[in-house]
């Protein structure tokens, strides 16, 4: 990478290089397998001017949201945090049912703006994925099939009005053009709304070496400070942040058109000095996550083998984009984990991207009662400790690689 995305600076430096792996949601079929995968280098860089976290755009968001294999319903906690956000929002930007107007960009199958919908809100979604958009509108969603842009947000303006809110969740990260995707929200958003953004925190990612959730969907990474530059690129402004347990430490920006936004609230100058002293505007910050995310890999790579020395088994459980960023980092291939399983059936009878480790029913657990179980979806990790709470019925164990291998003993 050359220049940053958002500032056009040349003052790149690096932060971690993982290699190169396939794109985190290109599973495989069956008759796939003995076909060429592409990877693509997955090296994170800052920006030394104005500390954006990115990566290069090798693959293009039409090469991985057209046809897509992530629906947010399958997470119980994931449904719960959208009903809540909505109630919330609702209150806040003070939506009145009979007049008001919401959009959400990035929709996925429906799971937050369903909960929109049964308030009697106008709303629409946003989606660029054919698939995962038809489940959207099977549910009541109206949702229209595009990529944002400024010219979209232009047409949904035209045609059904400004919106009062526009909520942008996990995916400001996901556009490697930070700048029009944000001059499209503005054009979405009336001039007196409000704009809601969820994304992950550079700081946790940083702090608890998160870095299996750096893959090739993930453009940028941001800190509130990085994340107000990009928001003003569009004529947005900060005004309040909320830190989120979400995805292992997410931060929710409030903006609005910068014409309209005022002064913005304490918690933005907290977190601003939070991340100040970290040391993430200068580069201390980050010139030790590249040994911290090596020992992760040694020390989850010891146990596995350590475990299939003893005899012992090892399946996993997820099959998330994260997961496969560590799989590939850490050559994990079936010798050292038999499967892995997911709630999701678009995935079953595929195969991890790179390492090609089946993906089966999470029924198949309770069959074969292995002696541990790998989380890697480790930022459920309250949510999945309760759901496979039955392992301790054979003595199995689950293992969790982040943010260090912690090896737990369920309770019945």
């Amino acid at each position: 990478m050359t220049r940053c995305r958002l500032c056009g600076s040349e003052a790149m430096a690096s932060v971690v290089d993982l290699g190169a792996t396939p794109p985190c949601e290109s599973f495989l079929a069956a008759d796939q397998l003995d076909q060429p995968e592409p990877a693509y280098p997955l090296h994170l860089q800052v920006c030394t001017d104005c500390w954006l976290a990115q990566i290069p755009p090798l693959i293009t968001p039409e090469e991985t949201f057209k046809e897509y294999a992530y629906f947010s319903s399958f997470s119980t906690s994931w449904v719960e945090h959208a009903r809540t956000f909505v109630a919330g929002a609702v209150e806040r930007a003070g939506l009145d049912a009979s007049e008001a107007f919401v959009v959400e960009v990035a929709s996925n199958d429906g799971y937050l703006l369903k909960h929109v919908v049964d308030r009697g809100i106008r709303c629409l979604g946003i989606e660029p994925s054919v698939n995962v958009g038809a489940a959207a509108r099977d549910k009541g969603v109206p949702t229209l099939t595009e990529f944002l842009s400024p010219q979209t947000g232009a047409a949904v303006r035209a045609e059904h009005g400004p919106a009062n809110l526009v909520v942008a969740n996990n995916v400001y990260a996901h556009i490697p053009d930070v700048i029009g995707f944000t001059q499209g929200l503005r054009a979405l958003v009336a001039d007196d709304g409000w704009v809601s953004i969820e994304v992950q925190h550079l700081l946790t990612l940083i702090e608890d070496n998160q870095y299996d959730t750096i893959y090739h969907e993930h453009f940028q990474y941001y800190t509130v400070a990085s994340a107000i530059r990009a928001l003003a690129s569009g004529g947005l402004a900060l005004v309040d942040v909320e830190l989120l347990p979400t995805h292992g430490g997410s931060i929710r920006l409030w903006a609005r058109p910068a014409e309209a936004a005022g002064e913005p609230s304490e918690r933005v100058a907290d977190v601003l000095a939070r991340e100040k002293a970290a040391g993430l505007q200068e580069l201390s910050g980050y010139t030790e996550f590249s040994a911290r995310v090596a020992k992760v890999r040694r020390d989850l790579l010891k146990f596995l083998i350590e475990a299939a020395e003893r005899g012992e088994t090892v399946v996993g459980y997820g099959a998330p984009g994260k997961g496969n960023t560590l799989l590939n980092h850490c050559g994990i291939r079936p010798d050292l984990l038999a499967y892995t399983v997911d709630r999701n059936p678009y995935k079953h009878g595929r195969y991890t991207p790179g390492t090609r480790i089946p993906i089966l029913a999470p029924e198949q657990i309770a069959v074969d009662k292995p002696d541990y179980v790998l989380v890697l979806p480790w930022n459920l990790r309250a949510e999945l400790t309760e759901q496979l709470s039955y392992v301790h019925e054979w003595g199995g164990r689950l293992v969790f690689p982040i943010p260090e291998l912690s090896i737990v003993e369920v309770q019945s």
